[in-house]
């Protein structure tokens, strides 16, 4: 009886964090540059005294879906995505750097370049710092030039190389608050091979189709699950009441 109840019992709890995911995938369906967590369910022998006899499922996080979203063109001197593999460096609200693929981007009161989120975008000596300028222009290869106030259209004046990175996938990993890192610790280094698309933003990679249709089926798991309790409820006290009359 009391398998019963408590595979019912951890499948519940494992299909609400998976359904937790889902709604988090869901919520950022319009989120510049947001990768989909994956979902997947094991399961877990229970150990401790005697023989591991009892399992339960558990509900992790096998990996990200790593798919490019597709790139919208917003006119933005400031916008810009990432064109195939790559990730952006920022200064998270730790002060570390960790990676992004978010490009929508501005320059807050201090002069900084920050993207949406209001994370530092990190240039090759940390983060990048703008001048007042009549014109913004961002290359392919992340070098950012600026037209001084009163200088001619044609005054280019370079100021810094966004830091773009291309780390092994398997080396990084998404932290809480969405940003990647790598998993040792260590900074990734930039690489010049990365590229942008000026004026353009990522989308978001979750299917928001595919991802209702996920809840809705973890929803009716979580009802099944709930059922399977009840009825083990029902069956004890069946039992109870035939061991009385004995």
């Amino acid at each position: 009886m009391d398998r019963m109840l408590y595979l019912a019992m951890s499948g519940a709890k494992q299909t609400m964090q998976a359904q937790a995911s889902a709604t988090n995938n869901l919520a950022n369906v319009n989120t510049t540059g947001f990768k989909a967590d994956l979902a997947a369910a094991r399961s877990m022998p229970v150990f401790g005294e005697g023989h591991a006899s009892r399992v339960y499922a558990m509900t992790e996080r096998p990996g990200i879906n790593f798919a490019a979203g597709s790139a919208q063109f917003t006119g933005n001197e400031l916008d810009f995505a990432i064109n195939g593999d790559g990730f952006i460096a920022v200064q998270s609200a730790d002060g570390s750097e960790a990676y992004t693929r978010r490009g929508d981007m501005k320059i807050n009161a201090n002069g900084l370049l920050e993207n949406g989120a209001g994370q530092l975008v990190m240039g090759e000596g940390g983060p990048i710092a703008l001048p007042p300028s009549a014109k913004i222009q961002i290359g392919v290869d992340g070098i950012i030039s600026v037209q001084p106030l009163g200088q001619a259209v044609n005054t280019l004046a370079q100021v810094d190389r966004i830091k773009l990175v291309n780390p092994v996938l398997k080396d990084i990993q998404k932290s809480e608050d969405g940003l990647f890192r790598m998993k040792d610790g260590s900074e990734a280094q930039a690489d010049a091979v990365v590229q942008v698309i000026p004026g353009s933003l990522e989308s978001s990679n979750v299917n928001a189709v595919a991802e209702m249709v996920n809840m809705i089926n973890l929803q009716r798991q979580f009802e099944m699950q709930v059922k399977a309790m009840k009825a083990v409820e029902e069956n004890d006290e069946s039992a109870t009441q035939m061991m009385r009359m004995a």
